[in-house]
């Protein structure tokens, strides 16, 4: 991947700001707070002011990366920029997966905010990252957060999700699905969920469950797995027979 690429070749950056004593950070973060993270979120991505004004997201997400991917998804909205912004921060999170160095600078709170800032902004420049996500992850740069750049990530695809009216649905099996058997899935699954909205399978292997599969989606669980089936037949053996009720 060109941008994994590019994230890797600015690591002997990392090295380098790591190692030094002074860096003047070059974002006034006031600025950047009024932003992204103020309920009225700055004019200075918005396409058309008036239109704008009624953006909303489209999910109410809680806790500090939800409310984090909110404001994210705000800006993004307004800027026309939501699947640039999407790809860019899942591209920073697999850099993270496949760098343990980048991953480790990304956790590592002992690094001064200011290096922290310096580092993000030159990675950005680097991997070619819009205005918009490069504020965002000074923000996180600056407060600590960049640690939770995953999670904030995950938050944020479950609001294009939303916006693109997506339903993520995840189905657990022991091997993977044939073509057929996965479009059958997806077929029953779109008729379950209704028109207007859009099925977006994802297969994870767990061979744990022993057979059958595991359906997960709009916080429904379908568990037709083996393992699961039996239990339940363990602890119906398990019970008294009842013979008067024979």
């Amino acid at each position: 991947m060109a941008i994994g690429a590019r994230i890797r070749s600015t690591l002997p950056l990392f090295h380098r700001l790591l190692r030094s004593d002074s860096l003047p950070s070059h974002t006034p973060r006031a600025a950047l707070h009024r932003t992204l993270l103020c309920p009225e979120l700055s004019r200075k991505y918005s396409t058309s002011p008036k239109k704008d004004e009624n953006v909303k997201v489209p999910l109410a997400l809680f806790g500090g990366s939800g409310n984090y991917a909110s404001a994210l998804y705000l800006a993004a909205v307004k800027g026309n920029a939501l699947d640039k912004v999407e790809s860019e921060l899942l591209d920073l999170v697999q850099a993270s997966k496949n760098s343990q160095f980048f991953s480790q600078f990304t956790k590592d709170l002992s690094v001064p905010a200011e290096t922290r800032v310096k580092a993000i902004n030159e990675i950005c420049g680097q991997a070619k990252f819009s205005d918009l996500t490069k504020n965002f992850l000074v923000i996180l740069a600056e407060n600590g957060r960049l640690r939770h750049i995953e999670s904030i990530a995950k938050r944020f695809v479950e609001l294009t999700m939303a916006h693109k009216g997506e339903v993520k649905a995840i189905v657990t099996s022991v091997i993977p699905l044939p073509p057929q058997e996965e479009k059958e899935l997806k077929e029953t699954l779109q008729e379950i969920i209704g028109q207007g909205k859009q099925v977006k399978l994802e297969q994870k292997i767990d061979p744990s469950i022993l057979g059958g599969l595991v359906v997960e989606f709009e916080q429904k669980v379908f568990d037709m797995s083996i393992k699961t089936r039996a239990r339940q037949m363990e602890r119906f053996l398990r019970e008294p027979i009842n013979f008067g009720s024979l």
